[in-house]
């Protein structure tokens, strides 16, 4: 069985910046075995698998070890590959996943995710495994689905060097380290090595905490994000109550085909 493979850099707006990510859309879902063999042998941070058309797809996303209920990256970059590969000229897709319906507009040379919106609430009996963890005391722990640690200046979180067994050891997915930035509203840096990413480049399901967290603290609605890993990435992000609206530009870096035995299908 031959299947059509994409990879985009998300949040980018060249390649060999942003945050990489697979795109392999299907005529029908294959075994979950199967998926997750292609995810482990793309070795991306994420492959996002689509099956549908006319605009409504469903989507799901896998690590090189994991299948994952959110992603943004990966969801931004699959939108790319819609409108600009599949169904060329679309300006909206519809995603269905395991995070509920999701959708993916055109915003000039942006694209932007509707995404839900996972506040955090306050977790200080973290604070000392965090600090631990990251090699670095935050000023204030709080948690969604992940940690969110949050220091004083973006210095702080570009110079981070955690322990990645004992970032992995806490009992949330993932920790997401976060400071005011000089040139932008927020910088942030995204680690998960419990699924087999030490550091996420850019991650868009980080900011369905950070854009609640970061609107309340500044009492702004929109917001200007950097992703502040070694490949960086930009953020364009609106909270809307319940939503958020995370944008990022895209490119593409390679088309493909890849080849999966029958028997494995």
């Amino acid at each position: 069985m031959k299947l059509r493979l994409f990879q985009v850099d998300a949040f980018a707006s060249r390649v060999f910046g942003g945050n990489p990510a697979a795109v392999v859309p299907l005529e029908r879902w294959l075994e979950d075995a199967t998926l997750q063999s292609i995810a482990s042998e793309n070795n991306l941070s994420e492959t996002a698998f689509l099956v549908g058309g006319d605009g409504d797809y469903h989507i799901r996303w896998m690590t090189p070890t994991n299948e994952i209920d959110l992603c943004g990256h990966a969801t931004l970059a699959s939108a790319w590959v819609v409108f600009n590969e599949i169904e060329k000229g679309r300006t909206e897709v519809l995603f269905r996943s395991q995070s509920g319906p999701l959708r993916v507009s055109a915003d000039g040379d942006r694209l932007a995710l509707d995404f839900p919106s996972r506040p955090p609430d306050p977790a200080p009996a973290a604070l000392d495994a965090l600090a631990g963890a990251l090699g670095s005391r935050p000023r204030e722990a709080l948690a969604s689905r992940d940690y969110l640690a949050v220091l004083e200046t973006e210095d702080e979180v570009r110079t981070l060097a955690p322990d990645m067994a004992r970032v992995a050891a806490l009992d949330r997915m993932a920790v997401i380290a976060t400071a005011p930035g000089r040139d932008c509203d927020f910088v942030s840096r995204f680690f998960v090595p419990s699924l087999g990413i030490p550091e996420d480049p850019v991650t868009g399901s980080a900011h369905c905490t950070l854009v609640p967290y970061w609107s309340a603290r500044l009492g702004k609605a929109r917001l200007f994000a950097r992703q502040v890993s070694a490949r960086g990435g930009e953020l364009w992000c609106e909270d809307r109550g319940d939503r958020v609206s995370i944008a990022g530009r895209c490119a593409k870096y390679l088309e493909g085909t890849i080849e999966v035995p029958s028997g494995e299908a």
